[in-house]
């Protein structure tokens, strides 16, 4: 134990600030969207095996390990700034940021899994950056840890308070945040975003090139429609140009990675939906069709009698495992869901779970498109808010 002083003191406070902060903020930029940490919690889980062990058979936990995880992380900061429970804290920070220490290196040296999600979708980390991380916490962590003291007796009930008042918090705030569209969205499909750039204009697609000489390192990119840089490389006498990487560039893309639509048929209308001009599309995003509830389909009957009055097009994007069916049989599975139902007749169309889910966590949920820019977006427990939506206005 290191000997108490003024500078180790003042170092101390630095300390349980710093670390405090970067807590709360994690837990706070996970929190904002749980399921999306439930999400990457399932995703190490399917991944990760050890010594043939695998961690599949749990995944049904992973929204209560998420919301665990998001609760102590911000427990954690609280008690570090506010100094409750010091000698607690100090044990299950040296704890928690061993096992994220641990968790991270083998993450970064496997690459099993891409994005940890420290800090949700706010700010994406690479495995290595993420381990990095972790090692600059873990040296005001062990300082704090080292210069660990009981707190006073008559402190107890104010460290009680604290520390139940950050539970309850976090608990309600993560809770709103899966009953509803979080109150942040840092996902790609935010509300005034637009998911596809040219919606009008006919352009190529591109293809750019990157040449390495090997004899000076002279490195060049260009369109490859440019012959005339083309034409520089192959006269080049002075070392040979190798053909590093070419990157497609479709201007028509959507800027979210692994989304698609396609028709029964197979055939792609991811322009034809995202991009209307004609008139606003109602997407009803299901990214688990055999988890809609009865609530989920009251609301997307009610979603679907709103634009038909409103003059607005009305279309389902669902996901379907399909698991080596055939494709009359994925389309078998949603037409049982909305003749079940009493939905027809309605479009509907097939995409990929994740990039469903990253669209709305909600399931079924809700977003408005028109000229590729997303005018909207609800979960299905606020269907009701739909209504007051002014869709004169992007007609």
């Amino acid at each position: 134990m290191i000997q108490e002083n003024k500078t180790t003191v003042t170092l101390r406070y630095i300390a349980r600030w710093f670390v405090g902060l970067v807590f709360i903020f994690s837990s706070f930029t996970k929190g904002v969207d749980p399921l999306g940490t439930a999400f990457k919690v399932e995703e190490y889980m399917t991944a990760w095996n050890f010594f043939g062990l695998s961690f599949t058979g749990f995944t049904p936990l992973a929204p209560v390990l998420s919301m665990t995880l998001i609760i102590a992380e911000f427990l954690v900061g609280v008690m570090l700034i506010t100094g409750a429970f010091r000698k607690l804290t100090a044990w299950l920070l040296l704890l928690m940021m061993t096992f994220f220490t641990c968790t991270t290196l083998y993450d970064a040296i496997s690459n099993k899994v891409s994005d940890c999600g420290c800090f949700g979708d706010f700010w994406e980390l690479t495995n290595w950056e993420t381990f990095w991380k972790n090692v600059v916490l873990d040296v005001p962590t062990i300082y704090i840890f080292l210069t660990r003291r009981w707190p006073r007796r008559k402190r107890l009930e104010r460290d009680l308070l604290i520390a139940l008042a950050a539970i309850a918090a976090m608990l309600i705030f993560g809770l709103y945040n899966i009953n509803h569209e979080p109150v942040l969205d840092f996902r790609a499909w935010k509300v005034g975003n637009k998911m596809i750039d040219n919606i009008e204009e006919e352009l190529p697609v591109i293809n750019i090139a990157t040449y390495t000489n090997t004899k000076s390192g002279e490195t060049k990119t260009f369109n490859m429609t440019e012959w005339k840089q083309y034409e520089y490389i192959l006269s080049d006498t002075t070392g040979t140009w190798e053909c590093d990487t070419i990157v497609t560039k479709d201007p028509y893309d959507v800027h979210a990675d692994g989304f698609f639509v396609q028709d029964r048929d197979g055939q792609d209308m991811t322009f034809d939906l995202i991009a209307a001009t004609v008139e606003p599309v109602m997407l009803c995003t299901i990214h688990h069709i055999d988890k809609v509830d009865a609530k989920g389909v009251e609301a997307i009957a009610q979603a679907k009698q709103l634009c038909e009055s409103q003059g607005v097009r009305f279309a389902v994007l669902a996901f379907v495992e399909e698991s080596d069916m055939e494709d009359d049989t994925r389309e078998a599975t949603v037409l049982q869901f909305l003749y079940g139902n009493k939905l027809m007749p309605v479009e509907y169309y097939f995409g990929d779970e994740k990039a469903i889910e990253t669209m709305l966590r909600s399931n079924p949920g809700f977003i408005l498109m028109r000229n590729a820019v997303v005018q909207g977006k609800w979960h299905y427990n606020d269907a009701d808010k739909m209504k007051k939506f002014p869709f004169e206005e992007i007609k």
